[in-house]
């Protein structure tokens, strides 16, 4: 399992994270909606995103002028409204499909029918989007806190002007424990978790064992590795900087697990990782 926070699908992540889910390295994916989304703008625009090689300098008016000019900056990534805006009306339909037949999906499973079904003219090689893998590969994507993002958004205004009946097409975060739990359990064989960064992505993820153990009552195993790719420091209450010694006491990790911290950039070490394993 590997897990995505933080900006990496517009740091191009896709480069080696495709190559891995492709030999089998990766057997499921725990991001953030934005992660899952911006590997679809880029899919589909990268040429149109602005690169920002200033952007620890920038002011608030620098980012109030790529407002005006309809640019959602990321970090050092700008991409354009209009861009997002193009997947409005594949989305809706698919939406609106749904929703007559009472049909209930999670997110990534829309964005796979799309990616593969949508007629979509791609801007960038497909080889190279960890998205265009993990469709053709059918791999399991668990997105907490999707409503967060872009694309949640646009569904939650489609609800609130009534253009569509209800939320209910979008399988909810709980459905998605559930499945990342029968995900967990139907294979027996050791099953680590590497983390990019913390957050939601991160948590949900590694939770689902101490679920299992303590409040469903079933006998697994705990996840036999854990590595964390962070520059967070632990802090009173902080997540994302946790160590790993912290996930013993919650039944996430054994006190003999492996368990690594590379206190590092992630879109330089994280290349390096998926590399080695090719």
């Amino acid at each position: 399992m590997i897990t995505l926070a933080g900006a990496m699908s517009t740091a191009e992540i896709g480069k080696c994270l495709a190559p891995s889910i492709k030999s089998q390295k990766v057997h499921a994916i725990c991001c953030t909606g934005a992660n899952l989304e911006e590997e679809l703008f880029s899919l589909i625009g990268r040429s149109n995103f602005k690169k920002i090689d200033d952007w620890r300098d920038l002011t608030a008016e620098d980012d109030y002028n790529l407002k005006l000019k309809g640019m959602n900056r990321v970090t050092d990534v700008a991409i354009p409204e209009k861009l997002i805006r193009t997947l409005e009306g594949p989305l809706l339909s698919l939406w609106e499909e749904a929703e007559a037949v009472g049909d209930r999906r999670f997110p990534h499973e829309f964005i796979y029918d799309l990616v593969l079904h949508g007629e979509l003219d791609f801007d960038v090689d497909p080889n190279t989007s960890w998205l265009m893998a993990a469709a053709d590969a059918n791999l399991p994507i668990f997105t907490p806190g999707w409503e967060d993002s872009t694309l949640g958004n646009l569904l939650a205004a489609r609800v609130l002007d009534c253009t569509l009946k209800g939320s209910g097409i979008i399988k909810s975060g709980l459905n998605a424990m559930q499945a990342l739990a029968d995900w967990y359990r139907e294979d027996n064989s050791p099953t680590g978790i590497l983390q990019v960064g913390g957050g939601i992505a991160g948590a949900f993820a590694i939770s689902v064992v101490p679920m299992l153990r303590q409040d469903a009552g079933i006998d697994v195993n705990l996840w036999s590795w854990y590595a964390q790719i962070s520059e967070s420091r632990p802090s009173f209450g902080g997540y994302s900087g946790a160590p790993p010694n912290e996930k013993i006491s919650w039944d996430k990790l054994d006190i003999n697990s492996p368990r690594f911290v590379i206190e590092s950039d992630a879109t330089i070490v994280l290349p390096l990782l998926l590399c080695s394993l090719e």
